[in-house]
């Protein structure tokens, strides 16, 4: 970053001093809380959140120094819990982003699952040959959990994932929420969510230390349930 575009000293204190200020408000919303929900409590939170977010932030941008404890964001919280008390059915929502990071591994991998396929067999298709159908190629031929395990190998590079597991009174008839999968996603019947992010500063990017599966993720020490207080 540029001199002319970092943050001046003065802005940097005056974000620390905000966010002394929002320390001071969470604690006295805290002490004057009315019960496990109060409002009150939730907005100093979000507030303390945010002014933590531009002090590290800007002193990051002014002084290449982070602080040493973070602060969820207001858009990580998730609302009251409002799903059943003893759920009958849960719906599992996962979200796994990924950028092409080699396309020409990319499409040898799928030239080869297309070949194997048609084995000698002559065939003009050229699906294989542009990134869309080889994307289409490989993820219809290997579960998801495979191709996260093995992203390096088909040109990928993984992005953040999220799983939420969402509480529901009885299962969906079959075939009933195949045209809108995701339409009625819940936060407040959230049970538990899992997430993996570069935003998290893990440790565990070592090429050795990928996961082979999904459960793998949910077993890694660094990711926690969401706390629901029913």
């Amino acid at each position: 970053m540029s001199d002319a575009a970092q943050p001046t000293a003065a802005e940097v204190r005056a974000a620390a001093e905000a966010v002394k200020t929002a320390l001071d408000r969470h604690l006295a919303a805290v002490e004057r809380r009315t019960g496990d929900d109060d409002p009150a409590v939730h907005e100093a939170f979000n507030q303390l959140a945010a002014a933590g977010e531009v002090y590290d932030e800007l002193l990051y941008d002014r002084y290449d120094e982070v602080t040493p404890f973070e602060i969820p964001g207001a858009d990580d919280s998730l609302p009251p819990y409002t799903g059943p008390e003893e759920p009958h059915a849960v719906s599992v929502l996962i979200r796994r982003d990924y950028t092409v990071a080699e396309p020409p591994r990319l499409l040898a991998q799928a030239q080869r699952v297309e070949a194997a396929e048609f084995e000698d067999a002559l065939t003009e298709d050229d699906t294989a040959n542009t990134v869309p159908g080889a994307l289409g190629i490989l993820f219809g031929e290997f579960e998801p959990d495979e191709i996260a395990s093995r992203h390096r190998e088909f040109g990928l590079a993984e992005g953040d994932s999220t799983l939420w597991v969402t509480a529901a009174e009885e299962a969906a008839e079959p075939g009933e929420w195949l045209e809108a999968p995701f339409e009625e996603a819940d936060p407040q019947r959230v049970i538990c969510r899992f997430d993996v992010s570069a935003v998290f500063d893990r440790d565990d990017t070592d090429d050795a230390g990928v996961p082979g599966s999904l459960l793998d993720e949910l077993a890694d020490d660094d990711l926690e349930p969401l706390d629901r207080d029913r």
